[in-house]
């Protein structure tokens, strides 16, 4: 069974920090896309990175190009989003997820309508 679970959310300044982790479980993750989105409230869901190691393909939203970093581990089991210079724009649910294709977009797009297999989010808050 796919799944996925996210961590690492909080509660962080303006200006400050977090990691987020993506836990994969039930597919082999290295092989697959994996994409970061998030959810404000009142708002649709918004894509943000994602990865793809066996497609050589990593993609930024332009509202987190330049402060987010998208990233895995040794063994490519965990994907990580170390998100830096935090806005209060940023405060969101963060779903980590995948539709089982190689491909950021189709991931992506995927996760903007709720589509594939997401975690059950972690929230950030960012004050100002």
């Amino acid at each position: 069974q796919v799944q996925l679970v996210e961590s690492g959310g909080g509660l962080v300044q303006s200006g400050g920090s977090l990691r987020l982790s993506c836990t994969p479980s039930g597919f082999t993750a290295n092989h697959f896309a994996i994409g970061w989105v998030r959810q404000a409230p009142g708002k649709e869901r918004e894509k943000i990175s994602c990865i793809s190691i066996i497609g050589e393909d990593i993609y930024y939203e332009d509202s987190v190009k330049g402060r987010f970093t998208i990233s895995t581990d040794d063994a490519k089991k965990t994907v990580f989003l170390q998100m830096d210079n935090l806005k209060p724009e940023d405060t969101a649910v963060y779903y980590c997820g995948t539709d089982l294709t190689q491909s950021c977009l189709y991931t992506l797009t995927a996760g903007s309508f709720g589509r594939g297999s997401w975690g059950p989010g972690t929230q950030v808050t960012v004050s100002s």
